[in-house]
């Protein structure tokens, strides 16, 4: 059981909904040094993806070849304010309770953030010239990034939380007295694709994305007609 990846973002209220990267840990040192870079995009990619595209308020993991995205997204307080999201990445065997325990305390003790947010602007509508895939251009970045000092304590937070629940034993332990999480109804989803607007799929989705470098999508095509395990996809 292992967790590769913990991030979290900020959410606009728009629609189609549009996430921010605020923080972000991703543990690969179980690839090799020539897979690292395009894993790492791969993994930032697809917990973008789910991000937004899965509803707020309802836990959910999305299942893709030997790895599961663990989202929870929570709305604004208000009908035009940011919503959060917090989404771990781990292999198939790593249990649902101790996922849905970590997402649930990283939104928790993150919560205080979202008033050092500036009030979200208007997004560009999905695949427009001036958006990427996934995550608009650079220039949105301050429409929920964080200042460097608060980025680095939360990743420095994040990467904390990582180390102590890589072990999902301990960390169960750590977290019983969460006994509600017991009963947390999460959606399941077997395939990326689940979680896409209907007629989209993801070839293509990668194919346009601004956010994956060309040796990355050369990377996907690869790993994908190979079928390999190395790469999420």
């Amino acid at each position: 059981m292992k967790i590769y990846s913990l991030s979290l973002l900020s959410v606009t209220p728009t629609m189609p909904a549009q996430a921010t990267m605020l923080g972000t840990y991703q543990e690969l040192s179980s690839f090799s040094f020539y897979q690292k870079n395009s894993v790492g995009e791969f993994m930032t990619f697809f917990t973008k993806t789910v991000a937004e595209r899965t509803p707020a308020n309802q836990p959910s993991s999305v299942e893709e070849n030997n790895y599961k995205a663990h989202v929870f997204r929570t709305s604004g307080r208000g009908p035009n304010s940011m919503g959060m999201a917090a989404v771990l990445i781990t292999d198939l065997e790593y249990p649902y309770r101790t996922a849905f325990s970590l997402l649930t305390k990283v939104l928790d003790e993150n919560a205080g953030l979202m008033a050092a947010l500036p009030a979200p602007s208007a997004a560009p509508s999905f695949g427009s010239a001036s958006a990427n895939a996934f995550g608009g251009n650079p220039s949105q970045a301050a429409a929920g990034g964080l200042p460097p000092a608060q980025k680095g304590k939360l990743e420095g937070t994040l990467t904390g939380l990582v180390a102590k629940y890589q072990d999902p034993k301990q960390a169960d332990t750590i977290m019983r007295v969460q006994q509600e999480l017991d009963e947390t109804k999460v959606v399941l989803h077997k395939t990326i694709e689940s979680v896409l607007e209907r007629g989209e799929k993801l070839d293509n989705l990668v194919e346009r994305s601004n956010a994956l470098s060309l040796q990355s999508k050369m990377f996907y095509k690869t790993a994908k007609k190979q079928n390999s395990c190395c790469v999420i996809m």
